[in-house]
């Protein structure tokens, strides 16, 4: 299960630097707008240290770690729904996406300036916000005015949901209010799906800070943003992209200790994986042995057979059993014999709901 974020904000916020440190990559990340044309696509590990354990006690001849792939869309300006900056090309891009990370600046800098004159993060949260609404009311538009009137003579039952279901996304959108924060059900979900709204889609704010609150963790615009987000049942992320981007050039061991000595526990970019793969109800699963250790990431809920079917379609057709251990236990008692001998290797069946930290082997019959 491949995670794909996308991430949006105005130009000159410090989305092109994110995405330099995010994948280590040297895009062009320009004092001026729209310095980003087309976007760019970087994938990158997804930090867990469970596997360096694993790796360790198993010696394997590969380790793969779960993955998470970060889409930079070129800066959006007020008007971009309607053609405005960029426009439109650069918004289609984010209907691709599992989550979208906002870049909000949330610090002065008279150095780099900034497309609406000052810094203001609600304000510019909200010129964001408003594109995205009108980016997905122009698609329900477009679709009501399709259907609507075949709807209503052919009194089709599947037809009048589907306009039912839009009308009332269309009501909250001229209402200003993302579709993240309307009560839909299962069966309007289903409706909604297909097309992707943006604004459907789980929202998390980077709040791009100097190196001097990154420390120190908060300041008055990050208290406003997190004021912000609380209402919108959002997440927030306090994270400095020049830092993290001077923090990717550093081996391993020398990244460690500059966090140390910063008295800082995780980067923010850790941070903000973390914080998505919680928004979007992930977790991860382990194979482990001798040839590979890997991990794979899973939605809570999702039982074994379908757990299975994540490493290929066969595992989960010819589903039989599977070999449980949780990692704590593994860990706790040293290797798989003693996890045996303690009665902790279960055998699991399709039902199975999956835990995060599970390392499994999979039986199977095609």
């Amino acid at each position: 299960m491949s995670l794909k974020a996308g991430i949006v904000g105005l130009p000159n916020v410090g989305k092109s630097t994110l995405f330099n440190a995010i994948t280590k990559k040297n895009i062009l990340a320009a004092n001026y707008p729209f310095a980003t044309i087309d976007p760019n696509v970087g994938v990158v590990t997804v930090p867990d240290t469970r596997l360096e354990y694993l790796e360790e006690l198993y010696i394997p001849k590969s380790l793969v770690p779960t993955t998470f792939e970060f889409t930079d869309i070129a800066g959006l300006v007020k008007g971009a729904s309607s053609g405005e900056g960029l426009g439109n090309k650069f918004l289609s891009h984010i209907r691709e996406v599992d989550a979208i990370v906002e870049v909000v600046r949330c610090f002065d800098d008279e150095n780099i300036t900034h497309v609406e004159g000052k810094t203001d993060p609600i304000r510019d949260i909200e010129i964001i916000n408003v594109e995205l609404i009108l980016a997905d009311l122009e698609i329900i538009e477009s679709r009501i005015e399709k259907i609507a009137k075949k709807a209503e003579t052919t009194k089709d039952k599947d037809s009048l949901f589907e306009v039912s279901t839009l009308n009332k996304a269309r009501e909250a959108l001229l209402a200003n209010k993302p579709l993240r924060l309307v009560d839909f059900d299962e069966d309007e979900i289903l409706v909604l799906k297909p097309f992707n709204f943006i604004t459907l889609k789980p929202l998390i704010y980077a709040a791009n800070v100097d190196e001097e609150t990154a420390v120190t963790g908060h300041n008055t615009y990050t208290d406003l943003v997190s004021k912000y987000a609380e209402n919108e049942h959002a997440g927030v992320i306090v994270m400095c992209a020049k830092m993290e981007s001077e923090l990717a050039e550093l081996p391993d061991e020398d990244k460690k200790v500059f966090l140390e000595e910063m008295s800082i526990t995780n980067s923010g970019l850790d941070k903000l994986i973390f914080a998505t793969y919680d928004l979007l109800g992930l977790a991860t699963y382990f194979t482990a042995g001798p040839d590979e250790v890997r991990a794979w990431t899973f939605k809570k809920g999702m039982n074994a057979k379908k757990c299975a079917g994540i490493i290929h379609s066969d595992f989960e057709k010819g589903f039989i059993k599977a070999e449980i251990m949780s990692f704590d236990d593994l860990k706790e008692l040293g290797d798989e014999k003693k996890v045996k001998e303690a009665g902790k290797l279960r055998l699991e069946g399709k039902d199975y709901i999956m835990q995060d930290g599970d390392i499994c082997y999979f039986r199977f019959n095609v």
